[in-house]
């Protein structure tokens, strides 16, 4: 099949970035379009999945916020070096959209984008938290079209055209929408997780809170819990100390089929964790990174509890006795856990790869149906920072 013509997606290499961005690729190249991945060192080094097909390249940059005025100089120069690299891979590779989904990867290519002049592509940004991260509130000026996870995102330039289409989440999780949450009865099936990289936090509390559970209902417990490598022997042997049935890994594969058994999540706020408890239909206990820019994941969190979703606690209260109260009195109450999955599913938005697609696509600049002719790849300039060689299409 002929391609429509090429689209390329700007995502960083942390999960709540990249798994939004490999859900919306395969969505359009499922309509046509052949794929580009602008990225970091991080997703550089993935082999797999929808991008592994095609053009990928990795562009130079850094996070500039929290980082004192040495290395946000360094981070600024890194990023002026990426948008300079972007610019002329956009006019080679001639794209006619950038979608970038936050994050300091996808500052240069939307910057870019925005400076390629004649036949500029159209640039779309994707919002998951409910307070916009610091490179998208830079970023909006540039934008044809911003797409949000939550209704209620202040901060957005009022001209740009805004769409609630939700958070793109992995396809067999989105297969989750409609699936009966089923309260627990002999088995009690918790999932602590804390976003792609693990928290410290969870392992420091939750084996210490849950050990202090009455002996009744912490037989009752299976854990399932995701973990940073250094804290991966640890964490097993407290469990295993406890008496108490865990899986304790650095990361899950089958985040899909662990959402769908778990009765209540432990974990993070950030966009995509809270998008993929919502589509799951689970209720929740959320710890907001306090570190974050801008605080996001606290505005995220306060967006379900205020819809009855899930419970909130900031991480500086977040300790094994108040967790242990808290566990004792949600893992009792299934009238309440079942009350908040359903309010929980009642937020998902499971369809959102196909509404942010057919945003890219009403965003299409208009010199595209005036002169676009056909496709086919421009070799990118030598030196480029490419992991892949794109193949050859006629």
């Amino acid at each position: 099949m002929k391609s429509r013509g090429t689209i390329v997606i700007a995502a960083g290499g942390t999960g709540g970035h990249f798994f939004p961005a490999e859900a919306l690729a395969e969505e359009l190249a499922a309509r046509g379009w052949t794929l580009a991945l602008m990225t970091d060192q991080r997703a550089g080094q993935r082999s797999s999945g929808i991008f592994s097909h095609g053009q990928q390249f990795v562009l130079p940059g850094a996070g500039v916020a929290g980082r004192g005025p040495v290395r946000a100089l360094r981070g600024g120069l890194a990023l002026s070096s990426g948008a300079w690299q972007a610019l002329r891979l956009i006019r080679h590779i001639r794209p006619v959209a950038v979608a970038g989904f936050g994050g300091y990867p996808s500052v240069a290519p939307v910057l870019g984008a925005a400076f390629t002049g004649k036949n500029r592509p159209s640039v779309i940004l994707h919002e998951g938290n409910a307070v916009p991260g610091k490179a998208n509130g830079f970023l909006a000026r540039y934008a044809d079209g911003i797409a949000t996870s939550f209704a209620d995102v202040k901060g957005l330039p009022s001209k740009a055209r805004i769409r609630i289409t939700g958070m793109p989440v992995r396809p067999a999780i989105a297969q989750l929408t409609g699936k009966p949450y089923i309260p627990p009865t002999d088995t009690i099936r918790l999932l602590v997780w804390g976003g792609s990289l693990g928290a410290r936090v969870f392992s420091n509390v939750v084996p210490a809170a849950v050990t202090a559970l009455p002996e009744t209902l912490r037989a009752r417990l299976e854990i399932t819990q995701q973990v940073r490598a250094e804290d991966l022997d640890r964490v097993r042997s407290a469990w295993a100390g406890a008496g108490i049935t865990a899986r304790v890994e650095t990361f899950f594969s089958d985040v899909a089929e662990q959402l769908s058994r778990a009765h209540l999540v432990i974990g993070r706020a950030g966009g995509s964790s809270v998008a993929e408890i919502c589509v799951a239909g689970r209720p929740s206990v959320l710890v907001p990174l306090p570190s974050a820019a801008n605080d996001e994941q606290t505005a995220n969190a306060q967006a379900l509890v205020r819809e009855g979703a899930a419970l909130m606690v900031p991480q500086k209260d977040f300790t094994a006795a108040s967790l242990t109260s808290t566990l004792s009195a949600l893992l009792t109450d299934t009238d309440g856990l079942t009350t908040a999955a359903s309010a929980a599913a009642a937020l998902g938005l499971p369809h959102a790869a196909s509404a942010l697609a057919d945003l890219v696509e009403e965003c299409l600049p208009s010199w595209y149906s005036a002169a676009y002719s056909g496709f086919s790849f421009s070799e990118p300039p030598e030196g480029s920072p490419r992991i892949k060689q794109p193949e050859q299409h006629p």
